[in-house]
Protein backbone atom coordinates (compact mmCIF):
# COMPACT_ATOMS: atom_id res chain seq x y z
CA UNK A 1 0.00 0.00 0.00
CA UNK A 2 2.84 2.37 0.86
CA UNK A 3 4.53 1.76 -2.49
CA UNK A 4 1.23 2.50 -4.27
CA UNK A 5 0.84 5.79 -2.39
CA UNK A 6 4.43 6.77 -3.13
CA UNK A 7 3.98 5.89 -6.79
CA UNK A 8 0.76 7.89 -7.03
CA UNK A 9 2.40 10.86 -5.31
CA UNK A 10 5.35 10.78 -7.70
CA UNK A 11 3.01 10.50 -10.69
CA UNK A 12 1.00 13.49 -9.44
CA UNK A 13 4.14 15.57 -8.96
CA UNK A 14 5.34 14.85 -12.47
CA UNK A 15 1.89 15.53 -13.92
CA UNK A 16 1.87 18.93 -12.22
CA UNK A 17 5.39 19.69 -13.43
CA UNK A 18 4.55 18.83 -17.01
CA UNK A 19 1.28 20.78 -16.93
CA UNK A 20 3.01 23.81 -15.41
CA UNK A 21 5.77 23.66 -18.00
CA UNK A 22 3.24 23.30 -20.81
CA UNK A 23 1.35 26.38 -19.64
CA UNK A 24 4.64 28.31 -19.53
CA UNK A 25 5.38 27.19 -23.08
CA UNK A 26 2.01 28.41 -24.33
CA UNK A 27 2.07 31.71 -22.41
CA UNK A 28 5.63 32.62 -23.39
CA UNK A 29 4.90 31.74 -27.01
CA UNK A 30 1.93 34.11 -26.87
CA UNK A 31 4.14 36.71 -25.15
CA UNK A 32 6.19 36.87 -28.33
CA UNK A 33 3.01 36.93 -30.45
CA UNK A 34 3.90 33.31 -31.34
CA UNK A 35 5.95 34.45 -34.36
CA UNK A 36 8.78 35.69 -32.11
CA UNK A 37 7.83 33.66 -29.04
CA UNK A 38 7.67 30.08 -30.28
CA UNK A 39 11.39 29.45 -30.78
CA UNK A 40 12.74 30.93 -27.49
CA UNK A 41 9.80 29.45 -25.58
CA UNK A 42 10.43 25.98 -27.01
CA UNK A 43 14.17 26.29 -26.33
CA UNK A 44 13.40 27.22 -22.72
CA UNK A 45 11.07 24.22 -22.40
CA UNK A 46 13.74 21.85 -23.73
CA UNK A 47 16.27 23.41 -21.37
CA UNK A 48 14.01 22.51 -18.44
CA UNK A 49 13.38 18.92 -19.55
CA UNK A 50 17.10 18.46 -20.22
CA UNK A 51 17.75 19.20 -16.55
CA UNK A 52 15.01 16.75 -15.57
CA UNK A 53 16.51 14.03 -17.78
CA UNK A 54 19.89 14.67 -16.15
CA UNK A 55 18.40 14.21 -12.67
CA UNK A 56 17.85 17.87 -11.68
CA UNK A 57 14.19 17.46 -10.76
CA UNK A 58 13.70 20.26 -8.21
CA UNK A 59 14.79 23.27 -10.25
CA UNK A 60 12.71 26.50 -10.11
CA UNK A 61 10.78 26.14 -13.36
CA UNK A 62 9.58 29.70 -13.97
CA UNK A 63 12.86 31.41 -13.05
CA UNK A 64 14.91 29.00 -15.17
CA UNK A 65 12.44 29.28 -18.03
CA UNK A 66 12.49 33.07 -18.06
CA UNK A 67 16.30 33.17 -17.92
CA UNK A 68 16.68 30.91 -20.97
CA UNK A 69 13.85 32.69 -22.80
CA UNK A 70 15.57 36.07 -22.45
CA UNK A 71 19.09 34.83 -23.10
CA UNK A 72 18.28 32.83 -26.23
CA UNK A 73 15.55 35.10 -27.65
CA UNK A 74 17.61 36.57 -30.49
CA UNK A 75 19.62 33.45 -31.34
CA UNK A 76 16.62 31.15 -31.48
CA UNK A 77 14.64 33.58 -33.61
CA UNK A 78 17.49 33.79 -36.11
CA UNK A 79 17.42 30.01 -36.34
CA UNK A 80 13.63 30.03 -36.47
CA UNK A 81 13.60 32.46 -39.38
CA UNK A 82 15.74 30.05 -41.37
CA UNK A 83 13.83 26.95 -40.25
CA UNK A 84 10.38 28.32 -40.98
CA UNK A 85 11.56 29.86 -44.24
CA UNK A 86 12.80 26.49 -45.49
CA UNK A 87 9.63 24.75 -44.29
CA UNK A 88 7.40 27.31 -45.99
CA UNK A 89 9.24 26.97 -49.30
CA UNK A 90 9.07 23.17 -49.17
CA UNK A 91 5.32 23.16 -48.46
CA UNK A 92 4.72 25.78 -51.16
CA UNK A 93 6.73 23.83 -53.72
CA UNK A 94 4.95 20.59 -52.82
CA UNK A 95 1.51 22.16 -53.26
CA UNK A 96 2.49 23.72 -56.59
CA UNK A 97 3.85 20.43 -57.94
CA UNK A 98 0.81 18.46 -56.77
CA UNK A 99 -1.42 20.95 -58.56
CA UNK A 100 0.08 20.02 -61.94
CA UNK A 101 -1.20 17.25 -64.23
CA UNK A 102 2.17 16.13 -65.56
CA UNK A 103 3.59 12.83 -64.29
CA UNK A 104 7.03 14.45 -64.06
CA UNK A 105 5.71 17.06 -61.64
CA UNK A 106 4.01 14.32 -59.63
CA UNK A 107 7.28 12.38 -59.45
CA UNK A 108 9.26 15.44 -58.37
CA UNK A 109 6.65 16.15 -55.68
CA UNK A 110 7.65 12.90 -53.97
CA UNK A 111 11.25 14.11 -53.72
CA UNK A 112 9.93 17.29 -52.09
CA UNK A 113 7.86 15.10 -49.76
CA UNK A 114 11.04 13.24 -48.80
CA UNK A 115 12.70 16.60 -48.14
CA UNK A 116 9.78 17.52 -45.88
CA UNK A 117 10.31 14.31 -43.92
CA UNK A 118 13.98 15.19 -43.47
CA UNK A 119 12.92 18.67 -42.42
CA UNK A 120 10.72 17.20 -39.67
CA UNK A 121 13.62 15.04 -38.47
CA UNK A 122 15.95 18.06 -38.34
CA UNK A 123 13.30 20.04 -36.45
CA UNK A 124 12.94 17.23 -33.89
CA UNK A 125 16.67 17.08 -33.25
CA UNK A 126 17.24 20.85 -33.35
CA UNK A 127 16.08 21.77 -29.85
CA UNK A 128 17.78 18.92 -27.92
CA UNK A 129 21.05 19.79 -29.69
CA UNK A 130 20.52 23.51 -29.14
CA UNK A 131 20.14 23.22 -25.36
CA UNK A 132 22.85 20.59 -24.93
CA UNK A 133 25.70 21.87 -27.09
CA UNK A 134 27.29 25.29 -27.50
CA UNK A 135 27.75 25.65 -31.26
CA UNK A 136 27.79 28.23 -33.99
CA UNK A 137 24.36 29.03 -35.41
CA UNK A 138 24.75 27.11 -38.69
CA UNK A 139 26.12 24.07 -36.82
CA UNK A 140 22.73 23.65 -35.16
CA UNK A 141 21.42 22.74 -38.61
CA UNK A 142 24.37 20.53 -39.53
CA UNK A 143 24.39 18.31 -36.44
CA UNK A 144 20.72 17.28 -36.58
CA UNK A 145 21.51 15.77 -40.00
CA UNK A 146 24.65 14.05 -38.74
CA UNK A 147 23.12 12.61 -35.58
CA UNK A 148 19.77 11.62 -37.11
CA UNK A 149 21.41 9.84 -40.07
CA UNK A 150 23.89 8.17 -37.75
CA UNK A 151 20.96 6.81 -35.71
CA UNK A 152 18.17 6.02 -38.21
CA UNK A 153 16.49 3.52 -35.88
CA UNK A 154 16.31 6.14 -33.13
CA UNK A 155 14.82 8.68 -35.56
CA UNK A 156 12.16 6.24 -36.76
CA UNK A 157 11.44 5.24 -33.15
CA UNK A 158 10.85 8.86 -32.11
CA UNK A 159 8.60 9.65 -35.09
CA UNK A 160 6.63 6.39 -34.72
CA UNK A 161 6.02 6.84 -31.00
CA UNK A 162 4.96 10.47 -31.42
CA UNK A 163 2.61 9.61 -34.29
CA UNK A 164 0.95 6.77 -32.36
CA UNK A 165 0.59 8.78 -29.13
CA UNK A 166 -0.73 11.85 -30.95
CA UNK A 167 -3.24 9.76 -32.89
CA UNK A 168 -4.55 7.94 -29.81
CA UNK A 169 -4.74 11.19 -27.83
CA UNK A 170 -6.53 13.02 -30.65
CA UNK A 171 -9.26 10.40 -31.00
CA UNK A 172 -9.67 9.84 -27.24
CA UNK A 173 -8.84 12.86 -25.04
CA UNK A 174 -7.65 15.77 -27.25
CA UNK A 175 -7.79 18.14 -24.26
CA UNK A 176 -4.60 16.50 -23.01
CA UNK A 177 -2.70 18.37 -25.71
CA UNK A 178 -3.38 21.64 -23.90
CA UNK A 179 -2.03 20.35 -20.58
CA UNK A 180 0.79 18.05 -21.70
CA UNK A 181 1.20 18.27 -25.49
CA UNK A 182 4.35 20.37 -25.61
CA UNK A 183 6.06 19.43 -22.36
CA UNK A 184 5.50 15.66 -22.61
CA UNK A 185 6.68 15.71 -26.23
CA UNK A 186 9.80 17.67 -25.26
CA UNK A 187 10.56 15.31 -22.37
CA UNK A 188 10.28 12.24 -24.59
CA UNK A 189 12.34 13.74 -27.43
CA UNK A 190 15.03 15.02 -25.05
CA UNK A 191 15.25 11.65 -23.30
CA UNK A 192 15.47 9.75 -26.60
CA UNK A 193 17.86 12.04 -28.48
CA UNK A 194 20.19 12.52 -25.49
CA UNK A 195 20.98 8.80 -25.60
CA UNK A 196 23.14 9.57 -28.64
CA UNK A 197 24.95 12.62 -27.21
CA UNK A 198 27.88 11.07 -25.28
CA UNK A 199 29.68 9.94 -28.45
CA UNK A 200 29.52 13.46 -29.88
CA UNK A 201 30.42 15.49 -26.80
CA UNK A 202 34.16 15.14 -27.33
CA UNK A 203 33.82 16.76 -30.76
CA UNK A 204 32.35 19.88 -29.19
CA UNK A 205 35.47 20.28 -27.08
Amino acid sequence: MESFVNGYYRFSVWAMRLAYLNVCWILFSVLGLFILGFMPSTAAMFSIVRKWVNGEEDIPILQTYWKVYKTEFVKTNKAGLLLFGIGYLLVLEFNILRGQDSFLYLFVSYTVLASLFLYVVVFIYFFPIFVHFKLKLLDYFKWPFIISFSHPVLSLFIISVLWIVYYITWISIPALFFFFGGSATALFIMWAVSRSFPKYEYREA
